[in-house]
């Protein structure tokens, strides 16, 4: 968290959330469904702007916008409804570089982004901390990221040792629905994976296309990708371990799939966050 010159605005980063293995363990009655996963936070993250006002400005120089058409700026939008649940008012300028659809917890970050910013305010922690699985299941590890072993409905939070890892990432332009990948694994009488992540064989029966994308990173990149959550994200571990412990997310390659293309970015995992809890 740092101020701009002026020291009226807050800047606060809200790093992109890796699930680099997913086993789902049931249902729960209310349809909540009980994960294991392994979270880590990654060099993929978005901006947010604090300042004195109301109201929030959405901006960004990645995508094109319409791509960015379906976030919504009002009251339904996650920022708006932390800064609601913890009782803060300010103005918040969002500069998206996470793909919105993405499966890497864009929207979550940005609410766990606000909660650490009104934590930075006195703001009690436990109370935040509750707040933060009621907007959502990935909140609670986005608070503090770094990595971890996530259970329940991601209210569950286990800190593992960090590991400078770094990822190949591929996001297509193809979306995928957390609820409806829930509602395919379970109508396909709850699957798991050999790849680890046992929403991938729901998710590739929503959308088949997905695989061509899986293979033309496996082509690009080398090993074996892996879905991020319930997708549309692929990942693949580049090994050797990033050079730069510094670096930002970079792009080092495009994919295409007939006339669809999409960036393929190299990003390295973080520690745990400054101002997590």
């Amino acid at each position: 968290m740092s101020q701009t010159g002026s020291g009226t605005a807050e800047i606060v980063q809200a790093p992109a959330k890796l699930t680099v293995s997913l086993r789902v363990l049931g249902r729960r009655p209310g349809g909540l469904h009980e994960i294991e996963a392994e979270m880590v936070s990654v060099s993929l993250a978005d901006t947010l702007v604090f300042s004195e006002g109301d109201g929030m400005e959405l901006h960004s120089s990645d995508f094109a916008p319409e791509l960015l058409q379906d976030i919504p700026l009002g009251e339904a939008n996650l920022v708006s409804k932390a800064l609601r649940g913890c009782g803060e008012r300010a103005h918040v300028r969002l500069h998206k570089r996470i793909l919105p659809g993405a499966g890497l917890g864009g929207g979550s970050s940005d609410a766990a982004a606000v909660l650490r910013w009104a934590a930075s305010r006195g703001q009690d922690s436990k109370q935040l901390r509750l707040l933060a699985a009621r907007l959502g299941s990935d909140v609670p590890f986005c608070i503090s990221g770094g990595r971890a072993l996530v259970g329940g409905v991601g209210e569950r939070i286990v800190p593992l040792d960090f590991v400078p890892r770094q990822y190949a990432l591929v996001t297509p332009p193809v979306g995928v629905s957390t609820a409806a990948a829930y509602a395919r694994w379970d109508e396909l009488g709850g699957p798991t994976s050999a790849s680890g992540n046992d929403l991938e064989p729901a998710a590739l029966s929503l959308e088949p296309a997905l695989a061509l994308w899986k293979d033309a990173l496996a082509e690009a990149v080398g090993g074996s990708p892996l879905l991020a959550g319930s997708g549309s994200t692929w990942f693949v571990e580049v090994k050797g371990g990033p050079e730069d412990t510094t670096a930002e997310a970079e792009t080092i390659g495009v994919v295409r799939i007939g006339d669809q293309t999409a960036p393929i970015q190299l990003v390295r995992t973080l520690p745990p966050l400054p101002g997590g809890f």
